[in-house]
């Protein structure tokens, strides 16, 4: 019996299912939109805030944070930066290419301690991508959260990303979006300033609120230490950590930080599970 129960898990874990690009456009001049959707005609089953396993058959494997909510078709999107050669190569596909994909892996967003909360969510340059997913769950579940707050920051207007969608977001009157850029530049006219300049005249209840971070390390540090100095709690503050996630499963110890696997124990922690791990942010 547990034999047939060990391969009935193996495939999933270890082999990639097909899957089909069904779109793909360029985003900025670094990040490549695809919708891609499963062959077997299935939903993906993912949570906002999980990851997936993507290859280019011939070519290898990348970990690549899933950018949408979750849906009742086989349909999901990435949005993938070019820094490799398996993100290069990705690259270089285009709609009725296929594709390997295993998973979706990991701790996601937990949406049961965020609902009936007010939300924070702050992200700086690409870590918008996987917030995207919860977005995009807050936006289609309004009523099940309190006020809901976004902080997005880049270095530069042409990093910006999901640049239409940001228009939708700053038209809604139940959802506060903020977003600056790191230093002047010709071609905007908004705020200036880092991420953590957004905190300015915004108004956070502590008790009630959760914040949700997604982005490079160094924000880590200074948002966090706004929200606490705000008398947030640690448990209340949650992280997105970023790590070459190679197998997924817990096996290969590429992600590993102390005692932690990122890839199954997060990518999704609270502050208070990682701020006495060394090199965790």
């Amino acid at each position: 019996m547990a034999s047939e129960q060990y391969e009935a898990v193996l495939p999933s874990l270890y082999l990639p299912q097909l899957a089909r690009v069904k779109r793909a456009a360029m985003m900025t001049e670094w990040e490549k939109h695809f919708e891609i959707e499963l062959t077997t005609g299935q939903p993906l089953g993912h949570e906002p805030g999980q990851f997936v396993e993507v290859s280019v058959f011939g070519i290898g494997e990348a970990p690549i944070s899933v950018s949408s909510a979750p849906r009742d078709d086989p349909g999901f999107e990435l949005v993938v930066r070019k820094m490799g050669n398996v993100t290069s190569a990705l690259h270089r596909l285009e709609a009725g290419a296929t594709l390997g994909l295993r998973g979706p892996f990991g701790r996601g967003f937990p949406l049961e301690e965020l609902a009936g909360r007010d939300i924070l969510l702050v992200a700086g340059g690409l870590g918008l991508v996987p917030m995207r997913s919860l977005i995009q769950h807050i936006l289609a579940h309004r009523s099940d959260f309190g006020t809901v707050t976004l902080l997005y920051g880049c270095k530069e207007p042409a990093e910006l990303l999901f640049t239409d969608e940001q228009a939708e977001w700053a038209e809604r009157d139940d959802f506060d979006f903020r977003v600056t850029i790191d230093r002047p530049h010709p071609d905007w006219d908004g705020h200036v300033g880092v991420v953590t300049t957004l905190f300015e005249g915004l108004e956070l209840d502590p008790r009630s609120t959760k914040a949700v971070l997604v982005g490079p390390p160094i924000m880590y540090r200074f948002v966090i230490l706004e929200c606490v100095n705000r008398g947030m709690a640690d448990e209340d503050i949650l992280v997105d950590l970023e790590r070459r996630m190679k197998c997924g499963v817990g096996k290969c110890g590429h992600c590993q930080i102390n005692n932690k696997y990122v890839c199954q124990d997060g990518p999704v922690f609270s502050y208070h599970e990682i701020a006495t791990l060394r090199e965790a942010i």
